[in-house]
């Protein structure tokens, strides 16, 4: 049988690799690219990259913090630098009536102690409370406390 232009009839429809234009025969599925064709020839520039910009990093800001190790303040004077003027100073010593002075004035008065002697613990420094303070600046900085 034969189509009214003079060309046989198909006997079959086209197979998907016609259709798509895929040949066959060919052992690779696409053609791989003579030499001097490659993006490696010269004269021949790779297509174009674009990159869409991220966005800008922050700028970081570096902080330097000096940290000071915890003073232990005593009954004696202590060689530190002052928080509130940052010199490095001898602490200034003063003695207040503590716990301890306290107690042994009630100790003494349940002795008998009654007339001047229970007094005693409040004039002994060994007893009582010490405060350290700024010599530049008078700023108090801590205390030592018996009890």
């Amino acid at each position: 049988m034969s189509a009214p232009g003079g060309f046989p009839a198909p006997s079959a429809p086209p197979s998907y690799e016609e259709t798509t234009g895929i040949n066959v025969n060919y052992p690779v599925p696409y053609p791989a690219p003579g030499p001097g064709q490659g993006p490696a020839a010269k004269g021949v520039s790779p297509p174009p990259y674009f990159v869409q910009p991220g966005p800008a990093p922050n700028p970081v800001s570096v902080q330097t913090v000096y940290v000071q190790q915890p003073v232990v303040f005593y009954d004696r004077p202590v060689q530190m630098c002052c928080p509130s003027c940052n010199n490095m100073i001898v602490t200034h010593i003063t003695y207040t009536s503590g716990a301890l002075a306290w107690l042994s004035c009630g100790g003494l008065c349940l002795l008998g102690c009654i007339g001047g002697c229970c007094l005693i613990p409040f004039c002994i420094d060994a007893l009582r409370d010490v405060d350290h303070s700024c010599p530049n600046c008078k700023a108090f900085i801590g205390s030592y406390k018996r009890l």
